[in-house]
């Protein structure tokens, strides 16, 4: 899934695997995505590259992150309303 020797950034092929699991509705709106130490473990990434992929999610209009909560699947892909 994770292609760690190719030219792909690692944290843009985390995020994009994560979206995908939101396409496909494995991981479902208002509901919380695996956390900073799950994809680590997951993925086989950094700290740091889980934190950037998430972020790039946000970006994306994906997710939310509630601080002391964790990060959520947006209800509406494209609304960051919470």
């Amino acid at each position: 899934m994770i292609d760690h020797e190719g030219p792909t950034p690692l944290y843009v092929q985390v995020a994009d695997a994560i979206e995908a699991r939101i396409v496909a509705g494995e991981l479902l709106p208002d509901r919380p995505i695996p956390s900073e130490n799950q994809l680590v473990q997951e993925y086989g990434v950094a700290r740091g590259t889980a934190r950037k992929a998430l972020q790039l999610l946000r970006e994306r209009g994906l997710v939310v992150t509630v601080v002391g909560r964790g990060t959520f699947v947006v209800s509406k892909p494209g609304s960051v309303e919470r």
